[in-house]
């Protein structure tokens, strides 16, 4: 016979089932919720139950909203022409806090990963194709997290979009690998997604206001620190960015 009501226990695992809160976390969370008082318990359950209700998905970028069209989608001052792809609702949150990049989103709700049984049939990715077929957009932002999952994505994407010739560049290497942008505070700027040649091809432009990226030019070439290794991608995976190594010593 447990020594906790159940009522308590009960509370108990169902905040463990939030993501990051073990048994500790949830007891604790539990006990804070028997301190509260009868409004505020029941202010906060009101508000879980809206939230879980009211929201859904915009029919166009699959952002979390309580109307058909989310404000983002809804705004005249945003840039139609661009569309930033993400993984989750809480990543446009993520770059919305940078207040510098104006164009649209578009929320996949998951990333491709077959050993877990994800394919591109559960994710938001026909929705996406849709909304590239009225010639307004020319240039997609892959912005997944810098992992497997989201690289194998990005990839599949850009190959999906070639065709269409529209424009598919990446957010340029800031974070390390396995990072995610939720803890991004200003992100640096964007490259072309394709490795290229030269930085003539390869051009790296600026969204964000005091980007560190650098261009510098030895022996006639033009290097820029975040672009892709020159000569192209190996096996198909964009490399990482370059490091300028200095020639051995010869003996």
């Amino acid at each position: 016979m447990g020594y906790t009501a159940a009522p308590l226990e009960k509370l108990i695992e169902e905040f463990s089932k939030f993501p990051g809160i073990g048994r500790k976390g949830a007891t604790r969370m539990a006990y804070q919720v028997l301190s509260m008082s009868d409004e505020d318990a029941a202010a906060l359950a009101g508000a879980i139950q809206g939230a879980h209700t009211k929201l859904h998905r915009c029919r166009i970028c699959q952002n979390y909203t309580e109307a058909d069209i989310c404000p983002i989608c809804a705004s005249a001052k945003r840039d139609p022409s661009v569309i930033c792809v993400v993984e989750t609702p809480r990543d446009v949150q993520a770059f919305e806090r940078t207040r510098e990049y104006h164009g649209l989103y578009h929320v996949l709700h998951g990333l491709l990963s077959p050993m877990d049984g994800i394919t591109a049939e559960q994710l938001c990715v026909k929705e996406l194709l849709a909304r590239l077929g009225d010639g307004k957009v020319k240039e997609v932002i892959m912005a997944m997290n810098p992992t497997v999952e989201g690289e194998a994505t990005a990839m599949y994407l850009a190959k999906l979009i070639k065709p269409l010739g529209i424009k598919t560049t990446r957010l340029a290497y800031g974070l390390p690998v396995g990072a995610s942008w939720n803890t991004l505070t200003r992100p640096l700027c964007t490259v072309h997604f394709l490795a290229a040649v030269s930085c003539e091809l390869g051009k790296i432009y600026s969204f964000f206001k005091n980007s560190p990226c650098k261009t510098i030019k030895k022996n006639g070439i033009l290097i820029q620190q975040t672009t892709m290794e020159k000569g192209g991608a190996r096996n198909g995976i964009p490399l990482r960015s370059v490091r300028q190594q200095k020639p051995l010593p010869q003996t």
